[in-house]
């Protein structure tokens, strides 16, 4: 049998490792700029932790674990002839694979209250699973960059998670991304003032789908998920929503005067459409979008969403909102939280699309050490010690050449890798040192190279 790995999930080169880290390093730096501090949480969680937090779709979607040994011995017989796979797996799996970082890290916050000073901000940069169907930008496996903060309600963390998302993107050379905002409340005063409160899970989620299924096919969803079509109509001018934020602003101020939570969440929002105005952004653009709705049950207030520049085609690279009570599940109640999220991997896609990795270099040694000749094998190790020990990537080529065919392959080895000082002897103490770009050949001590060399 061929060796393969499961669809969904990738293996990575050195070069792909390399831009990837370039990622993540200028995503962390950024996440430590703003203050943020690091946390890591288990792969898997107990299946209770996880469970319910994510709606109908999410829990289908969340990788269970088996339970270690004779799983189906303690199994009623009854209720595996009735194959009801959901009942089941109750019973056979008590772990799952985290779906997000989110819910472990309000789990987090709750098992560790008492040694958290709130308001904490924490970064997360760990690798999330999904039972998805894989398709261009969307893996079983990924990784997910989260930034949260919990334990303040204040609305100038809105406003800084729109100066970060900016930051990250512009540093990352990404122009033109689109930071679409809405808030929750927005969303419930639409159906408060519809007449369908009762419905606004299946509302926000119909909404929500806008730009993949069209104006038509919300109306159709809405319609089998018991929305009447009266209540439709009344929201007819949120399908073309369009003007400047502080046109739609206004729009929805008119809209909602029915609802004290609906005019809640238009004042939320101006405040930080305002401050971000104010402040002004690097890239990026904020543009208020009224559909934007994100299925996850736990937001409550803002909602974001990025999408990448004008041109190509991916979904979105980074999400997020406010959640106010989102430990209550875990029994910590009153504590808000607001965060976001990049999308490492589809960012990764945007940028090599966009040819924005050519800065990115593969970690290589600064000084290579060819193996001609067996005697100078442990003088060569030392210098090797040496160089190390001021901070500068060495190695020896570890076979050593016994024909001319072996000499030429270990320059070969040095061009390929785009060495640029190689050392062919080392002999009482004096180097013979080849600078690769010059085609220079000099004879020099050890701290000769080290200075010339740093």
């Amino acid at each position: 049998m061929k060796p393969g790995i499961p669809k969904g999930t990738r293996d990575f080169s050195s070069t792909e490792v390399a831009k990837r880290n370039y990622i993540f390093n200028t995503i962390k730096h950024s996440f430590e700029n703003f203050g943020f501090q690091p946390i890591e949480t288990p792969s898997f969680e107990n299946s209770s932790t996880l469970m319910g937090k994510y709606g109908e779709e999410g829990d289908r979607l969340i990788f269970k674990i088996l339970n270690s040994g004779d799983y189906l011995k303690k199994v009623d017989e009854n209720l595996l002839a009735d194959k009801n796979s959901q009942k089941v797996t109750s019973k056979i799996s008590e772990k799952a694979l985290r779906y997000d970082l989110t819910v472990p890290f309000a789990r987090y916050v709750v098992q560790h209250q008492n040694e958290i000073t709130f308001p904490f901000k924490r970064y997360q940069i760990q690798p999330v699973w999904r039972a998805d169907r894989p398709q261009k930008g969307r893996f079983r496996e990924f990784y997910q960059c989260d930034a949260d903060v919990v334990g303040s309600t204040s609305l100038w963390q809105e406003v800084e998670f729109v100066q970060l998302y900016d930051t990250v993107f512009s540093k990352l050379g990404l122009n033109g991304t689109t930071i679409k905002i809405n808030n929750r409340k927005i969303l419930s005063g639409i159906a408060e003032v519809i007449g369908a409160s009762d419905k606004l899970i299946d509302f926000t989620v119909a909404l929500d789908k806008l730009d993949k299924i069209g104006k038509d096919g919300v109306v159709k969803e809405m319609l089998e998920k018991g929305i009447s079509a009266e209540a439709i109509e009344k929201v007819d001018p949120l399908f073309n929503f369009s003007g400047s934020n502080q046109d739609k602003l206004a729009s929805l101020e008119a809209m909602l005067q029915g609802s004290e939570e609906g005019l809640q969440g238009v004042a939320d929002l101006r405040t930080v459409v305002d401050n971000v105005e104010s402040i002004g952004l690097d890239s990026a653009s904020l543009e208020l979008d009224v559909t934007l709705a994100r299925g996850l049950n736990y937001y409550t207030g803002a909602i974001y969403e990025v999408a990448a520049p004008e041109g190509v085609k991916m979904g979105s690279i980074g999400g997020g909102g406010r959640y106010d009570d989102l430990t209550g599940i875990f029994g910590l109640k009153d504590v808000s939280g607001v965060g976001i999220s990049f999308g490492l991997d589809r960012i990764y896609l945007v940028m090599e699309e966009l040819g924005l990795f050519e800065a990115v270099e593969l970690p290589k040694p600064k000084v290579l050490f060819l193996n001609f000749d067996e005697n100078e094998s442990l003088d060569k190790i030392k210098a090797i010690k040496a160089l190390r020990q001021n901070n500068i990537k060495s190695e020896m080529y570890p076979d050593v050449a016994s024909s001319n065919n072996q000499q030429k392959k270990q320059w070969k080895y040095a061009t390929n890798r785009e060495i640029e000082f190689v050392v062919t002897t080392v002999e009482n103490g004096t180097l013979v040192v080849k600078n690769m770009s010059t085609g220079e050949q000099t004879t020099c001590s050890l701290d000769e190279l080290i200075n010339k060399v740093q």
